[in-house]
């Protein structure tokens, strides 16, 4: 099953965070708030270890039609999946 996202306050805000990233600058900006985020609030992250950040990624992935459609939002038709899948697989042993 599934989980259905909350849009609470906080991810109505990464969420306008996301929509500005144009950058690799501002990507790492983001990817380094997220850090931040779950080290100061690890309770409010449903998925704090790597295995359930994993499934859920992956999850999410396969549905994420859906979760653009419902808000109103262009599906991205031109992802670099092996840029994503590169910066995955590097973080497993980079340091």
């Amino acid at each position: 099953m599934r989980k259905e996202i909350q849009l609470t306050t906080q991810y109505r805000m990464k969420t306008k965070q996301i929509q500005s990233i144009e950058s690799k600058e501002d990507f790492i900006k983001f990817v380094g708030d997220l850090i931040l985020d779950l080290k100061t609030n690890p309770n409010r992250w449903e998925n704090r270890n790597l295995g359930d950040y994993l499934e859920a990624l992956q999850s999410w992935t396969e549905d994420m039609e859906g979760y653009y459609k419902n808000n109103r939002l262009p599906v991205p038709e031109n992802v670099s999946w092996k840029v994503f899948a590169d910066m995955l697989m590097a973080a497993t042993m980079y340091e």
